[in-house]
């Protein structure tokens, strides 16, 4: 896995994006249609669990899980959900998900159809991978007056889909016997898709507000820390400060 830091440009879009979005109302999140691609295999985490352990414990026997590593393969899956309802999770047959690929397999046969049925009021929410922002993904977006949100870059934390993979993953990795297979785990996806309630799509999206208010807090306590650490080292201690940073110290602890 690689991990890229936010940068400060990446970070004030987050914030800019959750103060524009924090006081939706449910009826307004409910014209969302948050879509996302995921991938499950047959002998990554896709299945996994996880353990508290003791320091130093992690290749105790007990701490391990055996899997065959000779078990291979993977499927690329789309789909999208709203607090009132899915889309049918789309596999890919194998290949690389290029802009027409996303719009001839997603938008032409779902999310067409999709705006059909809920009416013009759609609001399509997808990440700024390369497929997602082609030119002929746009043209068609605005052919067919479907709005598409703004969204800002490394910030699949905000998308509640994000939660509904790993709630789909788990129930693979519960079934008896596991798939051992591309066809078994196929069936596996399409029946545990269905099978997923319907209240945790709702819950998921209308916790918006609360990922919203949750990063604006974080970014605001860190400019509060930093705004400390400037005027402690200019030993400027008016009374806002020194208050605030026993607000700080009173929920952190001793900074």
């Amino acid at each position: 896995m690689v991990c890229i830091p936010l940068t400060s440009v990446y970070r004030r879009a987050r914030l800019n994006w959750c103060l524009e979005h924090h006081a939706w109302t449910h009826d307004q999140l409910a014209n969302v249609l948050f879509s996302d691609e995921s991938i499950f295999s047959l002998n990554t985490d896709s299945r996994r669990v996880f353990i508290w352990r003791e320091p130093g414990t992690r290749y105790h026997p007990s701490n391990i899980r055996e899997i065959d590593s000779f078990r291979g393969g993977s499927l690329l899956v789309w789909a999208g959900i709203s607090s009132s309802r899915r889309t049918p999770l789309h596999i890919f047959s194998g290949g690389t998900l290029t802009a027409q690929r996303y719009r001839d397999e997603i938008h032409e046969p779902y999310l067409r159809p999709y705006r059909d049925q809920i009416g013009h009021n759609l609001i399509f929410m997808d990440d700024n991978a390369r497929p997602h922002r082609a030119r002929l993904v746009n043209e068609y977006l605005q052919s067919e007056n479907i709005r598409r949100m703004d969204w800002p870059a490394r910030s699949p934390d905000l998308n509640p889909i994000e939660h509904v993979w790993d709630a789909l993953g788990r129930r693979i990795g519960a079934r008896h016997p596991s798939p051992r297979t591309l066809v078994e785990l196929r069936t596996a996806l399409l029946e545990e898709w269905g099978l997923l309630p319907l209240d945790l799509l709702q819950s998921l999206v209308n916790s918006m507000r609360a990922r919203c208010e949750t990063l604006i807090a974080v970014r605001a306590m860190a400019t509060a820390l930093q705004k400390i650490d400037i005027d402690l080292e200019q030993q400027i201690y008016t009374p806002k400060i020194v208050d605030l940073a026993a607000d700080v110290i009173e929920m952190y602890g001793d900074i």
